[in-house]
């Protein structure tokens, strides 16, 4: 049986709202109210635009919506449906989003971190359908991950699982996650183009100039878009920056595929755009340091939901738990 849901999700860019259908097997966006750049609002007068864009969504619907999936970036609890002042989000420090949005709707509401809620997403309907366990990473501007373990979302005990980022890979490297050397340092935004500065910076002292920084003027204009353009044209520097990652990156994997011997891993954003040029020196590094079985148990993709992703996980929050009290009653 189909139902509506809400989904809300919040980031340091825009938050948007959207309204979507569920079957029990994935959902669909029906209809979405008009971004609000967050940079704009106070964090409680985004809350009351929000709130009034629920509202809207919901006014002509025959029967009330089965709740509202909210995703957000972490620090968060949600257990207490509080937002804990994340980096992206100046000012919204202890933001109690799902008490506020309840009482103003009568909806019952939950709380996501945005990697979990991405995991949901591609777990029912995307490259991580038909595994029982699959970690989720979202390799864009940072590195984290969502789990899912034996058919469940994996929180932690204090919504911290899944901080893949923050794993110590080298004792020097790029620093992401306020680590030098971190998984995050090497396989992000960021960390992708430090690598590309450390290696332009090097080409240039040699006399070559690499297709993405010409001159040392250039070296701080470098992002890791760059060198994935550059790459894919065949320019030898950016092609050595992203092996580097990828070498990196196949390191991470194989202590995660050791460590919880997951079915499938999905990655995201980066990975998925520049997968040639990294996933051949990942499954190098793999296969020299896995153990063979979980390895031979493990499929590594790219993510299948792209630019659609955020407005689905928002939407599957409310469906997975919905689906999951409904199970549990």
């Amino acid at each position: 049986m189909s139902k509506k849901l809400i989904g809300v999700d919040i980031g340091g860019t825009k938050c948007a709202v959207c309204l979507g259908e569920a079957d029990g097997q994935g959902v669909q966006v029906l209809q979405k109210c008009t971004p609000r750049a967050t940079a704009e609002y106070t964090p409680n007068a985004m809350i009351e635009g929000l709130i009034a864009d629920i509202l809207e969504l919901t006014a002509t619907l025959s029967a009330p919506a089965a709740g509202i999936g909210i995703s957000c970036g972490g620090p968060l609890s949600s257990r207490r449906g509080l937002i804990l002042s994340p980096p992206n989000l100046p000012g919204w420090d202890e933001i109690a989003i799902v008490e506020k949005l309840q009482q103003a709707t009568g909806l019952p509401a939950w709380l996501c971190n945005d990697a979990n809620a991405c995991a949901l997403a591609e777990w029912k309907m995307g490259a991580g359908q038909g595994a029982d366990s699959m970690i989720f990473m979202t390799f864009g501007t940072g590195l984290g991950g969502g789990l899912i373990l034996n058919g469940r979302l994996y929180e932690g005990a204090c919504d911290m699982a899944g901080e893949l980022g923050h794993i110590r890979l080298a004792e020097d490297g790029p620093i992401g996650y306020g680590k030098r050397g971190s998984f995050e340092g090497f396989c992000s935004g960021g960390g992708i183009a430090r690598l590309g500065q450390e290696y332009a910076r090097s080409a240039l002292r040699r006399g070559l100039a690499p297709a993405f920084c010409k001159t040392v003027d250039e070296l701080n204009r470098i992002t890791a878009a760059s060198v994935g353009a550059a790459a894919a044209v065949g320019d030898a520097t950016a092609l050595s920056v992203l092996r580097h990652s990828g070498e990196r990156l196949g390191q991470g994997l194989a202590v995660l595929i050791d460590l919880l011997n997951p079915e499938k891993i999905v990655i995201g954003s980066i990975f998925a755009r520049c997968h040639p040029y990294l996933w051949p020196a990942a499954k190098s590094v793999l296969e020299k340091e896995c153990l063979p079985e979980a390895l031979a148990a493990c499929q590594v993709l790219p993510a299948a939901l792209g630019d659609s992703v955020g407005d689905i996980a928002a939407l599957m929050i409310a469906q997975y738990h919905t689906e999951s009290e409904g199970t549990a009653q």
